[in-house]
């Protein structure tokens, strides 16, 4: 991909909106390499963000050259878990985790219905240390949130 004069902000780089622009597509290509595309589109799955984590190393500007490695790195019983890292040439520009799940009909898609439809059957991906502290967190934000403090 390159990075377009549409795709900047004020400051001339990439604005931060774009890179979770670019990493929906990522997972989208995950969907369709895990040939889960016809599966969501026959049952009427629709995917849904939950939240995501971004660390920004490198700006990037005008016509660079970069490219999105996504990867699942782990899944509970309700989330997946994304590594989104893009790159300029082997320099890391910025490294997000975002958690996703299928929605139908009003519930969630368990995680265990997803590894079925793409017929996995390896052993559970644990999600690493990093998503383990960022649910702890969030899960304190939700409770300040319910608690009134800002």
């Amino acid at each position: 991909m390159r990075v377009w004069p549409n795709d900047l902000d004020t400051n001339a780089h990439m604005n931060n909106g774009r890179y979770l622009t670019l990493m929906d597509l990522g997972r989208f290509d995950l969907m369709t390499q895990c040939g889960l595309v016809s599966t969501v589109f026959k049952k009427k799955w629709f995917p849904v963000a939950g939240g995501v984590v971004v660390r920004f190393d490198r700006p990037l500007h005008a016509f660079e050259k970069i490219t999105l490695n996504s990867s699942i790195i782990g899944w509970d019983e309700k989330w997946l878990y994304f590594r989104h890292d893009i790159m300029t040439g082997a320099a890391l520009a910025a490294r997000a985790i975002a958690r996703g799940l299928f929605r139908m009909r009003g519930k969630s898609v368990p995680t265990t219905e997803i590894l079925e439809a793409i017929n996995y059957d390896g052993p559970p991906l644990t999600p690493p240390e990093s998503v383990r502290l960022w649910m702890q967190a969030d899960q304190l934000m939700r409770e300040e949130s319910a608690g009134g403090e800002a």
